[in-house]
């Protein structure tokens, strides 16, 4: 998500050494030890002041739907214009995918689950042949067999017109900021801000402006999932190779003409991952989207975790891991396929695939009107697993209720609290300065104003006890997935066929909607911090395994069989070798881990955490637009610190290490 920071340059003495930490912690533990006496306002900021930021943005977004007004009409009157233009294509692709739809007055049935189904799999078959027509087609088929069809169709027709706006709008908005370097800039502040703000904090500002329904749904997806489009737009226009960029002008190319027949066909295979990516966050936000009318899947998993049915959640939720793996494979395929060569004779020969996908889009239609069965699944014919998990659960709680008790009780008791009440009680001021210090030291005095300026403005929000409850669940949670990903990256990182299987496990743990976490640890830990740090382990540990085998996989052989021949242990060959020189990607990853965690906090304030992500939910209860904001406003300068010192940091290491500067994590 950052930019890497270069090392400063060197400067006195007390830069060099570690006098100056030594000093800046003597400051801090005194200021923290005697100066809430002295210095009350270096605790917590006097409510006089602090800025009213909430009452700022709730007085703007009242005056937009109030009294904002372009002459021919209000910018109310536009919000629900756009709400309306796209709703038309939703409503079209639900019709074909579920209910029916009506072109020019004439009634069209729905395709159907088998027609549906065998339209996937023949683009399967189209972009990854065989194989991947049988995964594609066999994720559909596992939709319908277990009874999620019609929510699974709803969402699929919310990603349909979602994926298209978001790839269309990330793509125009990296192609500007690759031409113009200064809106390029410009946009880069916001598009970390749109990435880490909760998406809880701009449902309520949504809501107001559309009204509720699948289309807000929509765009609150658009701001979720846009960003890494547009990153990864204009990190791949800026590597299409200068000799391309060169024959384009030499035989004549306009600007238009350069941008979208040289330098985005040159491009191809990077935007294809930046459409990948827009699929996937847009599954991500399925659940969240269904709080303001999007139904679907998402629907049901937040209806089976406030009635606590675990087994239905979970079968939800594996509906939407199936809906994620077709998309994601067959995206995937269509990224690395190469243009078909140019065949000769009439249109079937050329497009064997879109005759064989128009006659089975007619043929099962058609067919679907004589046979209800090939329209709707028989429900004698699903099969469910709902109760078999939820009897699961409930075996575990009857069983091992004492040690889950005693266990939940021990951590609590010797980690959380103390651990909590310790960061409550930092003062903002020496929080402040020693972050403002960590800045200068890794990344020189813009990064030392940016990080210290940040932690100001949370402190002057008045929410900095929420902040560091924030911080210690947070940091809590990934300390513990660090301490298991680790391990398992280092176990199966040489190990090819475990890391196959390992991979299918955290792919999995990472397409899970989150809701899904809270569900099991709810039910066997009940409410509180303990349940929610559960769940935000869960969730976050997939990257620290990701990245650790990432890491330690990418080492120069050379290097380890130098230190083979050497004589090194085994053990030596480990931390000396490979874990020092995959430290930059073991940092890029605590780094996801750190943004995984964040993003799952918000939502564990359904489990009664008392951080920022209780503020956001309150404020959505409340529809309080300044409060979420706000809220929101802080997570996101949480992350944003926490992501420049870590890039910063693992810049220095690579730096350190003689290794070049990957650029991989600058489209994270």
């Amino acid at each position: 998500m950052a930019r890497a920071v270069p090392a400063p340059a060197t400067g006195f003495g007390l830069r060099r050494g570690p006098l100056l930490w030594v000093v800046a912690v003597a400051g801090f533990a005194a200021l923290w030890l005697w100066g809430d006496a002295a210095l009350p306002w270096a605790f917590e900021i006097p409510r006089g002041w602090r800025p009213p930021f909430a009452g700022w943005i709730g007085g703007a977004l009242d005056w937009l739907t109030d009294e904002a007004d372009f002459g021919l009409f209000t910018f109310r009157e536009l919000t629900r214009f756009v709400s309306a233009v796209i709703d038309v294509p939703y409503q079209v692709a639900l019709g074909l995918l579920s209910d029916g739809a009506s072109v020019f007055g004439v009634p069209v049935p729905p395709v159907g689950w088998l027609g549906v189904t065998l339209l996937v799999a023949l683009l399967g078959l189209a972009l990854g042949g065989v194989p991947l027509a049988a995964l594609s087609g066999g994720a559909f088929l596992f939709i319908a067999v277990f009874g999620q069809w019609t929510s699974a169709m709803f969402t699929l027709a919310s990603i349909v017109v979602a994926v298209p706006l978001g790839v269309g709008s990330g793509l125009i908005l990296g192609i500007a900021g690759h031409r113009w370097k200064r809106f390029g800039r410009a946009i880069v502040p916001v598009l970390d801000l749109m990435q880490t703000i909760p998406i809880f904090a701009y449902l309520v500002p949504i809501l107001i402006l559309f009204g509720f329904g699948p289309t807000s749904a929509m765009i609150a997806t658009l701001i979720y999932a846009m960003p890494p489009m547009t990153r990864i737009t204009m990190l791949a226009l800026h590597r299409v190779p200068g000799e391309i960029v060169d024959l384009g002008r030499m035989i004549g190319c306009t600007r238009r003409q350069m941008t979208w027949r040289v330098m985005v066909p040159s491009a191809q295979e990077a935007l294809m991952v930046g459409v990948n990516q827009v699929i996937m966050l847009s599954l991500n936000m399925v659940i969240i989207a269904s709080m303001i009318g999007a139904g679907g899947l998402g629907f049901d998993v937040l209806s089976a975790l406030r009635r606590l049915d675990f087994g239905a959640g979970l079968e939800a939720g594996f509906a939407i891991v199936a809906l994620a793996i077709a998309l994601d494979r067959l995206s995937q395929a269509a990224a690395a396929r190469r243009p078909p060569e140019l065949q000769s004779g009439g249109f079937i020969a050329r497009h064997p695939f879109v005759v064989a996908a128009l006659a089975v889009l007619v043929g099962a239609t058609l067919a679907g009107l004589a046979l209800p069965a090939v329209q709707s699944y028989p429900e004698a014919a699903e099969l469910s697993t709902g109760s078999f998990w939820s009897e699961v659960v409930a075996y575990i709680n009857v069983h091992f209720f004492d040690a889950i008790e005693a266990v939940k009780n021990a951590v609590l008791l010797n980690v959380l609290i103390p651990v909590k009440r310790f960061l409550i009680g930092l003062p903002w001021l020496g929080v402040a300065g020693l972050l403002a210090l960590a800045g200068w030291r890794l990344g020189g005095y813009r990064l030392a104003a940016l990080t210290g300026g940040l932690t100001v403005l949370i402190a002057a929000t008045g929410l900095w006890e929420e902040a560091m409850t924030t911080v210690y669940l947070c940091g809590i949670s990934v300390v513990f997935a660090m301490l298991i990903g680790l391990p398992i990256g280092m176990l199966v990182a040489e190990r090819d066929r475990l890391w196959a299987w390992v991979r299918v496990v955290i792919d999995t743990i990472q397409t899970l909607p989150a809701f899904v976490y809270l569900m099991p640890a709810v039910m066997l830990f009940r409410v509180g911090d303990f349940t929610a740090m559960i769940a935000i382990v869960a969730f976050a540990l997939a990257p620290a395994i990701r990245y650790t085998v990432l890491g330690l996989r990418g080492v120069d052989r050379s290097l380890i069989e130098a230190g083979e021949a050497m004589g090194c242990t085994p053990l030596q060959i480990l931390t000396r070798i490979r874990l020092r020189l995959a430290m930059p990607e073991i940092l890029l990853g605590l780094n996801q881990t750190i943004m995984f965690a964040l993003s799952m906090l918000v939502i564990t304030a359904l489990v009664g955490t008392r951080d920022l992500g209780q503020e956001v939910y309150i404020a959505l209860t409340k529809a309080d637009a300044g409060r979420g904001l706000v809220a929101g406003l802080c997570v996101a300068f949480i992350a944003i610190i926490a992501d420049r010192l870590i890039h910063a940091a693992a810049s220095r290491t690579r730096a350190r290490l003689g290794l070049a500067d990957g650029g991989a994590h600058d489209a994270a």
